[in-house]
Order: C-alpha cells, then structure tokens, then sequence
C-alpha cells in the first residue's frame, strides 16, 4: 500500500494589527469612552436626580458594575484577538451576545446621532456675529430688556435668550407641546441629521484604520511614516490623536473659568455638591446611575473589544481599565462645574432656586452651554471651538 495521505494543513494567518505605542490604546479608549455622555447626558442626569446626591450612587455602580464589565471587555478582545462577533467563538453558546452588541449599539446610535444634529445645527449658527442666543442679537434685544425689568422687581418670569433660542429655533416648539411632541418637520435639523450620518458613513467605511492610530506588525518594526502594511502607516497622524483627546478638557476648562466669574455661579456648584439624602430611596436615580455608567464607559456596545483586540497579548489591561475608568469619571465631574456654575447664574438672574431654573431634560446642556458661550469675549470664535469639540465627541461615541 502507498503512502497514507497527509492532511492539508492550514495557511497561517497574516499577524494582526497592532497599536504603535501603549498610551495610543488609552487615547483611543478615553476618545471613544469621553463623549456625549459626559458633556451632554451626565450633567442633565444630575440637575434631574437632585444634584450631588446622583454622585454616590453613580460612583456605586462604577465599582459595582462598571469596573468589573470594563476589565471583562478589553481581557476577552486583547486574548481573544478578535472583534464582537468572533471573540465568542471559545463558547458558542454565548455568540448571540456579540450579535446583542451590534444591536444595542445600532439602536443607540440612532437617537445620539440626532444629538450630533443639534451639535451640526449649533455649528452652523455659530457662525454669526452676534451669536443668535445672545442678548446682543436684534432679535433678542426685547427679550433681554424684559429680564433686567423682571429681575429689579423679583419676577420669576425672565426666559434666556439661549432658551428661547432652543425652543422655538431649534426645536420649533411653538408648534408642538415640548420634546415629546414631534410635531412637524424642522427641515433644517433633518439636513444635520442627514449629513451627521453621511459623516458617519464615510468615517466608518476604513473601519478602525481611520481612526489613525493601529499600524501593522511591518510598521512597528520599521517605523517611521509610510512603512509597512497596505497603507501608510498612522504613526503621522498621532498628532490629530493627542489634539483630539486633550482638547475638550481645555475647552470645558474656559467655561469652568469664565463661569466661576459669574454673579450666582457659587450656587450652582452649591447644588452641584450638596447631598438631599431622601433622593436615595427613589429607584429612579439608581437606575439613571447605573445607565450612565455604560453609557460613559462605553459597555455593552463592542466598541471595548474591538479596540482591546488589536493590543499585544501581554498587555497590562488592569492598568488600562484603571486608567481609562477613573479619568471618565473624572471628566464627568469636570463637565458638571461648567454646567451647573452657569445654572447658578441664571437661577439668580430668574430669581428661582437653581433646581428649577431650566426645564430638566436632554436639551440641558443645548441651554447652559450656549448662555456660557455667549457671555465669552468673542464668543462666536468660542462657540465654533465648542460645538466643533461636541462634534467631535459625537463621532468618536459613535
């Protein structure tokens, strides 16, 4: 008899990506974790939980369930080397959790990209000299007088411009009864959403290439720009990376700065800070709590195990879940101050507490922010910077 057949045995798999540097990895996460959640949905969350009383049980639910979820994450895509989908191939019976990943990160992607429409809406008009929700604006000049009067007598019933601003331009609510209420179409909030997902589009069509950072094992070892892989390497654009993860800070510090200087701002972080114990029997707050922290750290949505899979095997992931949890968190923190040191100014100018100065709601910080923005020298140049950095945090959510 002849010689038994030999089995074929597989071709080996081209190496996988890496990242360039450990602190590329950390960037990228605290880009994709830092976003709306902490500049827009943190802040409103807060203002209707009572203030500082949300903090204790939103850093509960960080060592309760964030931590150990987030740890879990990045250590089944940096072993597994694989993306959502794939990583669970060592225990099919759990496949149908990465295929629940893309789900929920679909659905959730569908009402965050109308807040990146907001951001579009507020970029476009930020463009004018003055801004539309100041009171140096034609349109607003009646409005703004009507507040001074309101405020000498003790009138509760002075309304900012940037409310006014948001209400009726933004959201055309004097055809419908609130954000409940879609009434009919705003077409141009329809054209932001429309270019809001083509920018989605045309970011997503390199995948994770695009986000300049992942070169291949060829360019780690060649170095320098342009070596190695099928393309360029991103070691060029590390640059865009760094600007890009330290650049929100600098501008919620500007707010933070120039809303300490405001008349009232003090009771606002007064709010901010304090602690109405009896909030803490509401199952509410702790459910709001718990959802903000996937959301700001990013759990549950694959993004965390896409990213984790392209670092080396023996990574110290316990760091980088360190790492990147506390400084989410802390960026949370940072965002409040610039928010709530405005509140305080416009509850004293309304001469109302600060928990009921603003209706509280999604649309929070499309009013705080803008009154902030307004009060800046050369605010117009401001306000670009801002809802350019709320953009940006937008895509790199989404």
């Amino acid at each position: 008899p002849g010689p038994l057949p030999q089995p074929e045995t597989p071709a080996p798999s081209p190496p996988r990506e890496t990242w360039a540097g450990k602190y590329e990895f950390l960037l990228s996460c605290l880009g994709y974790c830092v976003g709306l959640g902490h500049v827009w949905r943190f802040p409103y969350l807060c203002y209707r939980n009572g203030g500082g009383v949300f903090l204790i049980p939103y850093f509960i639910m960080l060592l309760v369930t964030g931590l150990p979820l987030f740890l879990m994450e990045l250590s089944l895509g940096q072993y597994g080397a694989a993306g959502p989908i794939t990583v669970w191939k060592c225990c099919p019976l759990l496949r149908g959790v990465g295929v629940a990943m893309l789900i929920v990160s679909s659905l959730v992607s569908l009402y965050y990209n109308v807040v990146v429409a907001w951001a579009l809406y507020y970029l476009g008009s930020s463009f004018q000299s003055p801004l539309p929700w100041s009171c140096r604006a034609p349109r607003n000049r009646d409005l703004c007088q009507v507040g001074v009067c309101g405020n000498t007598s003790g009138s509760a019933g002075w309304v900012s411009a940037s409310e006014v601003f948001w209400n009726e331009e933004v959201l055309g609510v004097t055809h419908s009864s609130g954000l409940g209420d879609p009434g009919p179409v705003q077409w141009a909030l329809a054209l932001c959403l429309l270019a809001a997902w083509a920018l989605i589009f045309l970011l997503m069509l390199k995948g994770i290439r695009s986000v300049g950072k992942v070169r291949g094992s060829a360019a780690g070892a060649a170095g320098g720009c342009g070596a190695g892989g099928a393309g360029p390497s991103p070691a060029c654009p590390a640059q865009v990376m760094y600007f890009r993860a330290t650049f929100p800070y600098l501008v919620i510090l500007i707010l933070i700065i120039r809303g300490a200087t405001l008349q009232g701002s003090l009771s606002g972080v007064r709010f901010y800070l304090s602690s109405d114990w009896s909030r803490l029997q509401s199952a509410q707050v702790w459910s709001d709590a718990a959802s903000q922290i996937f959301y700001s750290l990013g759990i549950g949505f694959g993004g965390l195990l896409s990213m984790a899979s392209y670092n080396k095997f023996d990574n110290n992931v316990i760091r980088d879940t360190l790492v990147i949890a506390i400084g989410n968190c802390c960026t949370s923190l940072f965002a409040g101050f610039a928010i709530f040191s405005v509140l305080g100014h416009m509850a004293w100018r309304k001469q109302v507490p600060v928990g009921s100065v603003v209706e509280s709601g999604p649309g929070l910080a499309f009013v705080a922010y803008p009154e902030a923005l307004s009060l800046l020298p050369g605010s117009p140049f401001w306000s670009i910077l801002f809802f350019l950095m709320l953009l940006t945090l937008g895509v790199d959510t989404l």
